[in-house]
């Protein structure tokens, strides 16, 4: 799918200590939001996790390179795994700045007069995102197609 660019100092910390994440720590940060990525497997290489395998469709596949991308440590997210059903547009993918809300994210990505589509974006990063007023800067959110 290609090379996904996030924060390497934002995100969240895996494991005790805060030392740099295992591809272990990745694979069950990304498994414990039950996405269906048992056929996912991860390598860590620096600060790059390297995702292979497959998954259901695509939108499994972006909600994989999320929850691999957004671990405190990680920087670069490269995917070579593949989605079994390819159907459906790709969704963006926006870094959250200081100050932003779902709502403003949507005004933005949408078009003026869209906040109210917040929850659409909301959504499409379920079950990351667990509450639409629980973002962070640095952050790395799908914005799927209206």
């Amino acid at each position: 799918m290609g090379i996904f660019s996030f924060i390497k100092s934002a995100g969240e910390a895996l494991g005790i200590g805060g030392g740099d994440p295992t591809a272990d720590d990745i694979k069950k940060a990304i498994d414990s939001h039950g996405l269906g990525s048992e056929g996912v497997q991860v390598e860590v290489q620096g600060d790059k996790a390297v995702i292979t395998g497959e998954v259901k469709d695509k939108s499994v596949l972006e909600k994989v390179i999320l929850a691999a991308g957004n671990v405190l440590g990680i920087g670069t997210v490269e995917s070579k795994a593949r989605a079994a059903d390819e159907a459906g547009a790709d969704s963006e993918f926006y870094t959250v700045k200081k100050g932003d809300t779902l709502w403003k994210i949507s005004e933005a990505q949408y078009g003026k007069g869209k906040g109210g589509k917040y929850n659409v974006i909301f959504e499409a990063n379920r079950p990351m995102l667990t509450h639409p007023d629980k973002i962070y800067p640095g952050q790395v959110l799908r914005i799927p197609p209206l």
